[in-house]
């Protein structure tokens, strides 16, 4: 018993050491590489509102019979909102106003689309407001760091507690790709995914733990949302991309995770303390 965990510490020690030198091999890629995966979603429905701007403005028309004006208004604010926000979070250009503004996008197609009512398009928009969290506690902390590129919330209370939340909200996204199915492999990849969530949720072996629900669910997503390989005139097409680019969003939250560490509200940074 002694012997296996002692070769369990030492495979953890193994995996923390490799992610370590993974993070430091891209620290400075990786910050805008989860930026843009984070507004990846943003960028693809903003896109939409162009290509299929009749259609659009028809849906809104005939859900909420608001009149074409407010239609038309409507998909417009999307569609600028959407594009300039994502633009002016790749340039780093007034990022806390973009992510006021990206969240206000979601707030309001969780309104209009009814999302509340749909258990599942709740959570993963859920998941998508912890992303922009994550994306403003960054933000928030750049102006704090000697160091350009290296984050860091230090004793900050009211960002510690927003990373938190953000990292919290991340993890509803997995809740939704959890099948509750008797068979060995789904038990396993359950338990498995399971516990990495607590782990991200508590801040304990934040950054592997983090980096290995990135690996799972850029896996995941790319079996379940292969958009490309169905034909452009199934409307399943349109469906797998947007879960696709959503799911794409939340994987820029976890690099957020990986990229900024846990905060101060989390295990790891009491561990430091003790």
């Amino acid at each position: 018993m002694a012997t296996m965990k002692v070769n369990q510490q030492e495979i953890l020690t193994t995996a923390e050491d490799i992610a370590d030198k993974v993070l430091k091999q891209s620290k400075y890629f990786l910050p805008f590489f989860a930026r843009l995966c984070l507004v990846s979603t943003f960028l693809e429905d903003g896109f939409r509102m162009w290509f299929q701007w009749d259609d659009q403005k028809h849906y809104i028309h005939a859900s909420w019979g608001c009149g074409w004006f407010l239609a038309t208004f409507f998909v417009g604010f999307n569609l600028i909102g959407q594009i300039g926000g994502s633009l002016m979070v790749l340039t780093r250009f007034r990022v806390d106003y973009a992510c006021g503004m990206l969240f206000g996008i979601v707030v309001l197609q969780t309104l209009a689309y009814t999302i509340l009512w749909d258990v599942q398009f709740l959570l993963r928009n859920l998941s998508l407001v912890g992303a922009l969290l994550l994306l403003f506690a960054e933000s928030r902390s750049e102006g704090k760091t000697i160091f350009a590129g290296l984050p860091s919330l230090g004793d900050n209370k009211p960002l510690s507690y927003l990373q938190l939340t953000g990292r919290v909200l991340v993890i509803f996204m997995f809740t939704t790709v959890l099948r509750l199915e008797l068979s060995i492999i789904y038990i396993v990849q359950n338990v498995v995914a399971t516990s990495l969530m607590v782990l991200v949720t508590i801040g304990y072996k934040t950054k592997l733990s983090a980096l290995l629900l990135v690996l799972w669910l850029l896996g995941l997503n790319c079996y379940l949302n292969a958009w490309w390989s169905v034909p452009s005139y199934s409307p399943m097409r349109d469906f797998l991309k947007y879960d696709f680019f959503q799911t794409l969003s939340v994987v820029g939250g976890l690099l957020m995770v990986v990229s900024l560490g846990p905060g101060g509200v989390s295990m790891d940074e009491q561990k430091k303390r003790w």
